[in-house]
């Protein structure tokens, strides 16, 4: 009983926590989103979001998340799979994982400079006689550099999941007559797609939400949910209107986590289940 009423104790600064900072924050959110520029209640801003320019933002705003984590993904899988096979592995991994400790401001702006119409990569282009060319404030510039950031978060669940990944069952396969295909679309694949869950989780609920990468690289040709909050809270101080497409973020989010979040049903990895 005493252990019991310990482990309460220990929990009351997590359900502070909680509720100070999630369960408030959201339920301020929600408040808000029933308000108009002038204060008074209303439904319009739910009603305004279902118009042709928010849907047509959300739509883009996927978009530019499924390129994002697509892309992501193709680059992370090979590359956590190669670090498992190295020697050092660990050391690889921890190589990959501190540019992530970088202020992302700083990063932004540095991509700025390598851009730039007299950045490294211009200066590259000139060599082989393409001239100055506009890389900065386009699409590619934007996923590109979206891609780059969000890279060590795609590879560390992957990583960890291969990792994990007992030989016996690929040589198994390999024994059986399996090609490398088949053996990596039914043995490798299944067994490591939690942490392919939990890395399109990591990077496509963020780039959902960008606004500083779209304002400083894309120069705001890429407009985002994220964009449109920071915009209705800063620039036209629309709160409601930003407020709703906030709690519309917030329903994607939670959509989003319940369908990357199911768990498999399989054997695990180390084939301890009978």
């Amino acid at each position: 009983m005493q252990t019991k009423t310990t482990k309460t104790f220990y929990l009351i600064p997590y359900y502070v926590w909680i509720v100070l900072f999630v369960v408030a924050p959201i339920a301020l959110i929600a408040y808000y989103s029933f308000f108009d520029l002038s204060g008074n209640f209303t439904l319009d801003n739910y009603l305004n979001f279902f118009t042709s320019v928010y849907l047509k933002l959300t739509l883009s705003s996927f978009w530019y998340a499924f390129l994002i984590t697509f892309f992501t993904l193709v680059i992370a899988y090979p590359t956590a799979y190669l670090l498992t096979k190295t020697r050092h592995k660990q050391l690889w991994l921890l190589l990959i994982i501190i540019p992530s400790w970088i202020n992302l401001l700083l990063k932004t702006y540095a991509f700025i400079g390598i851009f730039g119409l007299y950045g490294p990569v211009n200066a590259f282009l000139n060599v082989f006689g393409f001239g100055e060319t506009q890389i900065l404030f386009t699409d590619f510039s934007f996923v590109f550099v979206a891609v780059y950031i969000f890279i060590p978060f795609m590879i560390l669940p992957i990583f960890n999941s291969l990792d994990k990944l007992n030989p016996s069952l690929i040589d198994a396969s390999r024994d059986l007559g399996a090609s490398s295909w088949t053996t990596f679309s039914k043995v490798i694949l299944p067994l490591t797609i939690n942490g392919v869950k939990a890395g399109i989780q990591a990077v496509f609920i963020p780039s959902l939400s960008l606004f500083m990468i779209t304002r400083l690289i894309a120069g705001n040709k890429v407009i985002t949910l994220g964009t449109a909050i920071e915009q209705q809270f800063l620039v036209t101080q629309n709160w409601g209107m930003g407020s709703t497409i906030a709690v519309f973020l917030i329903i994607f989010i939670v959509i989003i986590m319940i369908i990357t979040g199911q768990r498999d049903k399989g054997a695990n990895s180390n084939g301890k289940n009978k």
